[in-house]
């Protein structure tokens, strides 16, 4: 929900970060937000409040948003901004983010958008009250990652001993000699095989166990690895967990570990970005 309904120049407009209730008054005292001109406040709506800040309309405007995203240090200063407001009011009471750059003509248009989303926001609210996000990524064990490097290996092996790779016309492998090299071909195809589906079932172990444990989740794509990072990540998925159940997933997350032998980084708590829905 971005709006771009202030475009007068040197007008002011509301910029929206988040829609709480009953926040704590001091959880967003002091802080900056998106501009140094005007404080954070708080913007009473009939069933909730919302987290508000004075901006310039003309910083707002679409040419001028649009300018901001192609500069990627100004544009993280922003998201930096939304975010530490959003958990600063969230470490505090229940707390629904609203997407960056959320922006309006003035404070009565912010209650008259945001009235039309009463029941969205009273249904987020619920589901997240007193949980927060986890995410968990997981990596291949060893030995699948190993079972592509050996047949890198066998590959490489042939080359360096003279062995063709290629049957033609000029050059002939003796009978026994193609055959001990298909067989390691097809022996490495069947280790690789066997290592991407036992890291499949890997990734579904740990995703159905700490499902279990969560209230909700949901899997996101695979992340790409630098160049320089060997590692093939199997399970990319961010789970909205209960605050009394942290301790437990931590536990389940080194138990899984030591069961599966795979890599698994657990990260949080979060804010649930994921888990308010569109609003």
């Amino acid at each position: 929900m971005r709006q771009h309904d202030a475009e007068v120049p040197d007008a002011n407009a509301t910029y929206v970060f988040a829609v709480c209730r009953d926040p704590d008054p001091s959880s967003c005292a002091g802080l900056p937000g998106v501009t140094h001109e005007a404080p954070v406040r708080l913007l009473a709506l009939d069933s909730f409040t919302a987290i508000v800040q004075t901006v310039r309309a003309c910083d707002f405007t679409d040419e001028a948003w649009q300018s901001r995203l192609s500069d990627q240090r100004e544009l993280e200063r922003y998201a930096r901004a939304h975010h530490d407001v959003v958990s600063a009011v969230a470490a505090a009471c229940p707390t629904v983010p609203l997407p960056m750059a959320t922006v309006y003509h003035a404070d009565e248009r912010v209650r008259e958008a945001l009235a039309k989303e009463t029941d969205r926001f009273r249904a987020a609210l619920k589901r997240i009250a007193h949980h927060a996000e986890w995410g968990v990524k997981v990596y291949a064990p060893p030995a699948a990652t190993a079972a592509t490097a050996a047949t890198a290996a066998t590959d490489d092996a042939d080359r360096r001993t003279g062995r063709p790779v290629v049957t033609t016309d000029r050059v002939r492998p003796a009978a026994g000699a193609g055959l001990a090299y298909l067989e390691r071909k097809r022996g490495a195809q069947r280790l690789r095989e066997r290592s991407q589906e036992d890291a499949l079932r890997t990734a579904e172990t740990v995703d159905e166990q700490v499902g279990r444990l969560a209230t909700a989740s949901r899997r996101l794509r695979p992340h790409p690895q630098p160049s320089t990072d060997r590692r093939v990540q199997i399970l990319n998925a961010t789970y909205l967990v209960a605050e009394r159940r942290s301790e437990e997933l931590a536990l389940l997350t080194r138990t899984l570990r030591e069961r599966t032998g795979a890599e698994i980084e657990l990260s949080g708590p979060w804010v649930p970005y994921s888990f308010v829905g569109e609003v």
